[in-house]
């Protein structure tokens, strides 16, 4: 694993993002910063439509309009991702950052075989490489990925394949021209509970052998539980919290943060423990509130929540959080006034 290199794998600077809608502006991503080194995992939570995927499709360049990046910076191996230009991208894309989806059915062509799908997606990026070697290739990856009979299987279709061995397809064609980075966005949302925790198991062994870095986009906090070293909690369009794995399940700082954790049912929890929803609806985009965005549904809401966007706390190292109520209580009634 590559850990000696003190450059991230991917920094994602304030970035923004914005559909363009006859409705009017709808800010999809509103500012958001993080970053990822090597062989780290990191998980995106959130409920839907808080942006997750809209900016997993903005490192991919695959934003489709009226959706474009409107301010920020998306730099990978320090190369400044949206300054690309159609070739770098579609060298970029499958060679160095692959993409994983959350339907395999709609991501397969049913007209071709799983082996054609596999080798077509190699030559893609690999022009030169010999018909025998191709399909070496992929039949080395449908086995990496726990695929038995891999001769039979390569000459099948899509549709003789159960969701959870597509899905496993999908991750061999992501890998297939071993990326550095791999974004998985909600990869077993589609499949049943016992196939969905032997999908997390294979891509922490993936990740183990191949030392690639991961983004894993999911609203299940189980899963980010399971496979991730680190967490960024995102809600209409901002990330509100962001922390090791640790920090997040067991000292969470956000009102978001610990409505999710209260309303997952827990395998410790005494049998009448209920669960706690999230009161209230979402944002709606096309007007958000001023403040914090989570203000009309906390419980702990103040004056200045309402009026003004709370800055970022760090409360230790690597975990910090965007809360008025941990601005007074790191910083102090003072610096809340200040800002209000």
């Amino acid at each position: 694993m590559d850990n000696t290199n003190d450059k991230k794998l991917l920094e994602v600077k304030d970035l923004k993002v914005s559909f363009f809608t006859p409705a009017g502006e709808v800010k999809a991503v509103g500012g958001i910063t993080y970053d990822l080194n090597y062989g780290e995992v990191m998980g995106i939570v959130g409920e839907s439509g808080s942006g997750k995927s809209v900016e997993a499709y903005s490192i991919m360049g695959l934003l489709q309009p009226p959706g474009q990046v409107v301010g920020g910076s998306i730099l990978f191996e320090g190369e400044d991702v949206l300054s690309f230009d159609k070739k770098q991208m579609v060298d970029f894309r499958g060679n160095k950052v692959a993409m994983i989806f959350q339907n395999p059915m709609t991501c397969l062509n049913p007209v071709y075989t799983i082996g054609n799908q596999l080798i077509e997606a190699l030559r893609a990026h690999k022009k030169d490489i010999s018909d025998a070697e191709a399909k070496k290739r992929a039949m080395e990856m449908l086995e990496l990925v726990g695929i038995n009979n891999v001769e039979k299987r390569m000459s099948q279709y899509p549709h003789e394949f159960s969701g959870g061995m597509r899905q496993r397809v999908m991750i061999a064609m992501g890998l297939i021209c071993s990326p550095k980075l791999l974004i998985a966005d909600e990869p077993t949302t589609a499949l049943d509970v016992t196939i969905q925790a032997q999908i997390i198991e294979l891509m922490k062994d993936l990740q183990k052998k191949t030392g690639m870095g991961i983004i894993f986009i999911t609203h299940n906090l189980g899963v980010v539980a399971e496979i991730c070293d680190k967490v960024s909690v995102m809600y209409a369009g901002h990330i509100v919290e962001q922390g090791q794995v640790n920090d997040i399940f067991y000292n969470p700082a956000h009102p978001y943060t610990l409505g999710l954790l209260r309303s997952m049912p827990r395998v410790d929890a005494e049998e009448y423990e209920r669960l706690i929803p999230i009161e209230g609806t979402p944002v709606d985009m096309l007007n958000p509130p001023e403040g914090c965005p989570f203000a009309p549904r906390c419980e702990n809401c103040m004056q200045i929540c309402l009026k003004k966007m709370p800055p970022y706390v760090e409360l230790e190292e690597g975990h910090r959080s965007a809360c008025w109520l941990r601005v007074q209580e790191y910083l102090g009634e003072k610096e809340v006034h200040r800002h209000g």
